[in-house]
């Protein structure tokens, strides 16, 4: 199966993911390269050592961030859905693969880690009620280290607000080239977060 084939089947099976849970999944096509880039391109690579990934999906990002890391880098990813989470396993065999974002303060501990350096995130807060939203936000202040970065993409400036009570934003970025167009945040935390507790 070539390249062209692979990106097919993958935006077929994102539909199909779509139409079953829309809330769970957001969009109805994967995110794009351009997107994918603009995430990973905030990042100083060669100072991390530690990456989470939440809402992996068919791996887009994942892929970008394949290709940006050192090879010592541990990278943690995290997808609901078992059959995408089974299809990043194949895909990044170095990579660990867990199901719940919710638990990812725990997965960090687990790894051997006090916290990481920079957490990526697809996933769809505003599809979200707002108890999940506060759940996962505390645990990605709890899981990251001081003054480490948090970018993620949103379909809305709708996550603004809550993000700028645990981070300093340092930018917000446009992406036209996605469907649909997206904004990627790129967040660094504060030193005064009061959620950084065990």
């Amino acid at each position: 199966m070539n390249a062209n084939e692979t990106t097919a089947l993958q935006k077929m099976l994102f539909f199909y993911k779509f139409i079953r849970t829309p809330k769970a999944i957001g969009s109805v096509t994967p995110s794009s390269r351009h997107l994918a880039n603009k995430m990973v391109s905030a990042v100083q690579w060669n100072e991390i050592t530690s990456v989470a990934e939440l809402g992996a999906g068919t791996g887009v990002i994942t892929q970008a961030i394949h290709r940006s890391l050192k090879q010592e880098t541990k990278v943690m990813l995290f997808e609901r859905d078992s059959h995408l989470r089974k299809q990043l396993e194949q895909q990044h065999p170095g990579f660990t693969t867990h199901s719940d974002a919710k638990s990812i303060h725990s997965v960090v501990r687990q790894q051997g880690l006090e916290h990481v350096d920079c957490i990526i995130s697809g996933l769809p807060f505003a599809n979200f009620p707002q108890q999940v939203r506060n759940d996962l936000m505390e645990q990605i202040v709890k899981s990251l280290k001081p003054d480490g970065l948090f970018i993620a993409f949103q379909y809305t400036l709708q996550m603004k607000k809550q993000l700028s009570k645990h981070f300093e934003i340092e930018a917000i970025q446009f992406v036209m080239l996605n469907v649909p167009p997206a904004f990627v945040y790129v967040c660094r935390k504060k030193q005064s977060s009061v959620t950084d507790h065990r």
